[in-house]
């Protein structure tokens, strides 16, 4: 059974076989917000452009790589330091499906809109911390999205064989004004991969002030 994670609980990634989850998705799905019309006779369906993405940090304490989406202007990027986005780490260990400009639009299909693969056996030994958020390109805030869920699992993104854990980011009052959340981080501990749920919401509007505030805050 899938472990239900809450804002800072920490876990290992060890099946209940007793294996260490090696190969896995971490992926997120999020719903389009929906609102009545005229007289409650009709639906407006608002798009909701959320944006999966990681950074990976080295042994010093520095920013080692990056996956976040490549339509992210470069020279905004460029104020803060950042290079241009890319959905495949330099050491082939994880891999972004892809930006998905909508969410949900016809109610929830289960499926996730945007996905990592990690390989955790093919990340450079110098990483020792990857952490996993979400920007809203948006104008609306995380209380306003109907649900936002990022889960763990074995499989592939169509096949899911078995989720692992789970976290939840519903529509909350907590999320007023809140745009960014730093989910979690994969972290080494003695040689061991684990994961802490870190959910913090901020109010970034953009990708790098979060990166800013991982690397300065975080680390």
């Amino acid at each position: 059974m899938a472990i239900n994670l809450t804002k800072g609980q920490k876990i290992d990634l060890r099946k209940s076989s007793g294996e260490s989850l090696t190969n896995f998705c971490v992926g997120v799905n999020w719903g389009a917000i929906e609102t009545k019309g005229f007289l409650g006779l009709s639906k407006n369906v608002v798009e909701v452009d959320l944006d999966l993405s990681c950074v990976l940090i080295d042994d010093q304490n520095k920013l080692y790589d990056h996956l976040y989406s490549p339509l992210y202007k470069l020279e905004v990027l460029q104020q803060f330091g950042l290079p241009k986005g890319k959905l495949l780490s330099v050491d082939g260990a994880l891999k972004h499906t892809g930006d998905d400009l909508a969410g949900d639009t016809g109610g929830d299909d289960g499926l996730d809109n945007e996905i990592i693969t990690v390989d955790l056996s093919k990340v450079d030994a110098k990483v020792n911390q990857i952490f996993f958020f979400l920007n809203n390109a948006g104008k609306e805030d995380f209380s306003q999205i109907p649900y936002a869920k990022i889960r763990m699992y074995e499989g592939t993104p169509t096949n899911v064989v078995s989720e692992f854990a789970s976290y939840n980011v519903s529509a909350d009052s907590q999320y007023v004004n809140k745009r960014s959340i730093i989910m979690g981080k994969l972290y080494k501990h003695n040689g061991e991969w684990k994961f802490s749920a870190i959910g913090d919401p901020t109010t970034d509007t953009f990708l790098g002030q979060t990166i800013q505030k991982i690397v300065q805050s975080y680390v």
